[in-house]
């Protein structure tokens, strides 16, 4: 893929480095070389808590599989400071079995097909409407900032039950809470920055239980506000996670995917003609679109015992980084992984993880691309890059930060 040279020490340090991530053609190369060289490093890098990273499609599958031998509690990302100053607000992601089994039943029913499918309307009503608004822009416009940051965020208030009045509140917050390692995104560059942003989150979702709990309604922040488990109410911080979770992850991840499809498209544009001609591959292109960008760059585990991974003893308490878009760009399972291919079969990715942990929202995130697509595509009478697309530095969930477009809409 490149000609790059590396060290298995500079390689892994790309896990670390917000800016790799946002060098598409660095961090790959990177990542390519550990695959086939050293595929499960050990990560020391100043300011991060040693690890070990599986680069590898099995060998991150082989540790999503197995629950009792691995936590996501103790970290379940990777991230800067001291263990101890873990945030007080819980989500699914810093859950285990049995409890996190229970807490996912919450809200359960509400991701289901069946359930998600009854959005259809509502997505591709959303979706003409973001369409309709870079048709006005006048043939230009900043794909991803002008049209796909926002049109994820408002399915996911059309499910919460939010007002849409609430919008830029919570795009706001969910671009800092995600962009906090990119300069042009972050708060601030004060420390304190992602502490007042998850304020400003509690702040927001306490008055929203409050008014769900004593006037409920059918969405499901109703039903997270007055969830039970045992028997019991569950606690604020665990509402608070669970609102946190739902908002933010099930934003910035579709918006990443649906502007990395773009700038795939653009940049391959026999793919793009492919999807023109027929555009009932929108399907299979939204998977690979998933696949190609990986908006969830990681989690990671610690070791309940003595565990072998990609033949790799890593001890017992000892942390893995399950890198996903790696792992979605492994040769030993995708053919030609670094193609673009709108068409690919099979194409099992795991960009929505594995398992227990396996993305809630999923279903919503395919949902949302394809209704996307499928209102965009026959609209297209031509289209082009109109400058460099710029990725957003980042240490766990990002994708394109500017994806510049010239274009005719009919």
């Amino acid at each position: 893929m490149s000609d790059l040279q590396f060290d298995v020490d500079g390689a892994s340090s790309v896990f670390c480095n917000p800016e790799a991530y946002a060098d598409e053609s660095y961090w790959h190369a990177a990542t390519e070389f550990l695959r086939e060289e050293h595929p499960v490093p050990r990560v020391e890098v100043e300011g991060f808590p040693a690890f070990w990273a599986a680069t590898r499609y099995d060998d991150v599958m082989a540790v999503e599989r197995d629950l009792a031998g691995w936590l996501a509690t103790a970290m379940p990302i990777l991230r800067t400071g001291p263990e101890e100053a873990q945030s007080p607000v819980r989500s699914l992601v810093q859950m285990d079995p049995p409890v996190h089994t229970q807490y996912r039943k919450i809200s359960a029913d509400w991701f289901k097909p069946a359930r998600i499918a009854e959005l259809g309307d509502r997505a591709a009503q959303l979706a003409k409407r973001s369409v309709d608004i870079m048709a006005a822009l006048g043939g230009e416009c900043d794909f991803f900032r002008d049209v796909a940051m926002d049109y994820p965020l408002y399915m996911i208030l059309s499910l919460l039950g939010l007002p849409e009045e609430d919008f830029p509140l919570i795009l706001r917050l969910t671009q800092e809470m995600f962009g906090n390692d990119d300069p042009e995104l972050a708060r601030s560059t004060e420390k304190t920055s992602s502490a007042d942003t998850l304020t400003e989150f509690f702040e927001y979702f306490q008055r929203l239980i409050e008014d769900r709990q004593a006037h409920p309604r059918d969405d499901l922040a109703s039903v997270i506000a007055n969830a039970e488990v045992d028997g019991s109410p569950i606690g604020t911080m665990e509402m608070i996670g669970y609102f946190l979770i739902i908002a933010t992850a099930g934003h910035d991840t579709t918006s990443s995917a649906i502007s990395g499809g773009m700038a795939a498209l653009l940049a391959n544009p026999t793919q793009l003609g492919r999807l023109r001609e027929n555009p009932r591959l929108v399907g299979s292109a939204t998977e690979e679109f998933f696949r190609y960008v990986s908006p969830v760059k990681q989690f990671m585990r610690t070791a309940k015992h003595d565990q072998v991974v990609g033949g790799v003893t890593v001890p017992e308490g000892d942390r893995v980084l399950l890198s996903f878009p790696s792992a979605n760009r492994d040769a030993l399972v995708f053919e030609d992984p670094h193609r673009f291919d709108i068409a690919r079969d099979p194409n099992k990715h795991i960009a929505f993880g594995f398992g227990a942990h396996y993305c809630l929202g999923a279903h919503l995130a395919r949902l949302e691309t394809r209704a996307f697509y499928d209102e965009l595509i026959p609209r297209i009478v031509d289209i082009e890059q109109n400058g460099e697309t710029q990725f957003m530095q980042t240490l766990f969930v990002g994708g394109p930060k500017h994806v510049p477009v010239r274009y005719t809409l009919r």
